[in-house]
């Protein structure tokens, strides 16, 4: 995963008709291209509806020249999660032949349903614990893909493999606290911070098996059906997935709750079943802390300084 300070992201980029119809020819030979719409979240990747007279939709991502590898890494992904029972994105089309336009593509499934977070302000707390359940179980049913070895996934696979998570997650912890501190982060909170996830690494040891993780589970990310009632119809954008601690997945997935999304919060952790783990709420703690060391790295990466002073003070608090 680059790290290079000059990091460009979400390519803007405007694809004509023609060019669309010519990668949809390549997928669908008998489908003519009705328009081109930009769908809007994510901050990596542009995203495109492009719509068909003799088909049904399909979307179109395009990655920034900078992190081009994330096409095939995204291809591996979405293999492992054919048969997992929950509704993915079927890849099309991957090109990296650069001879439509000059960046690396998929062509996808489009999944039928809304962004659950386009339809959660109108919906009750009832609703937001059912939904919520049932995003939990699809988690785990994706937490129940194993891989050979933890560790960032890449192009292939596992980009760099780790026998054991103890050893992922010290490696993690120690490479983001590096960066902290030489993106700016206070060295004396970099100290505190490796003392209290040292005396905790120990909690790292009870994920004994490599497990699939999407690592970016939210409500964004998710779709539920259009009208009444919602139910999960799809999940989509793996680009982030890991192998690694299913506990850690679920602490991305709960972070961003405040104390008025209980239902949230309570919704997937009923859906997602019992954890057969002890001290897995101190666990999911410690691992808060790495996706606020993270984030907060992220945010100083592409310049959104703004956000680094209420993340260096959730830091200090869990020092």
């Amino acid at each position: 995963m680059t790290d290079d300070a000059s990091l460009v992201l979400k390519p803007r980029l405007t694809i004509s008709v023609d060019q669309a119809q010519s990668i949809i020819l390549r997928a669908i030979t008998h489908a003519s291209v009705l328009g081109i719409t930009e769908l809007h979240g994510g901050e990596i990747s542009t995203v495109l509806e492009v719509a068909l007279a003799d088909a049904p939709a399909c979307i179109l991502k395009v990655y920034p020249a900078s992190l081009q590898w994330k096409m095939e890494k995204e291809v591996y992904v979405l293999g492992l999660l054919r048969d997992v029972g929950t509704s993915v994105p079927a890849i099309l089309l991957a090109d990296d032949t650069r001879s439509v336009i000059d960046l690396n593509y998929v062509l996808m499934t489009r999944l039928d349903g809304t962004v659950l977070g386009r339809r959660e302000a109108t919906l009750s707390e009832t609703e937001l614990f059912a939904v919520y359940a049932e995003m939990g179980a699809a988690l785990r049913r994706i937490n129940d893909v194993t891989l050979d070895s933890f560790g960032y996934i890449g192009p292939k696979g596992v980009w760099t493999a780790y026998p054991s998570n103890h050893a992922y997650m010290s490696a993690q912890f120690d490479r983001k606290l590096t960066e902290f501190c030489t993106r700016g982060g206070d060295p004396a909170l970099t100290a505190r911070l490796r003392d209290s996830v040292t005396a905790r690494q120990h909690l790292f040891e009870a994920a004994a098996v490599p497990r699939l993780c999407h690592y970016d589970f939210h409500a964004g990310n998710v779709l539920v059906t259009s009208q009444g009632e919602p139910h999960l119809s799809g999940i989509v954008d793996f680009e982030n997935a890991t192998s690694g601690d299913p506990l850690m997945d679920i602490a991305k997935a709960l972070y961003y709750f405040t104390p008025k999304d209980a239902p949230k919060r309570e919704g997937l952790l009923a859906g997602y079943g019992k954890i057969e783990r002890p001290d897995w709420q101190e666990t999911l703690c410690l691992y808060r802390v790495y996706c606020t060391l993270e984030l907060w790295c992220w945010m100083a990466q592409i310049g959104k300084h703004e956000a680094l002073d209420g993340l260096t003070s959730e830091l200090a608090s869990a020092a």
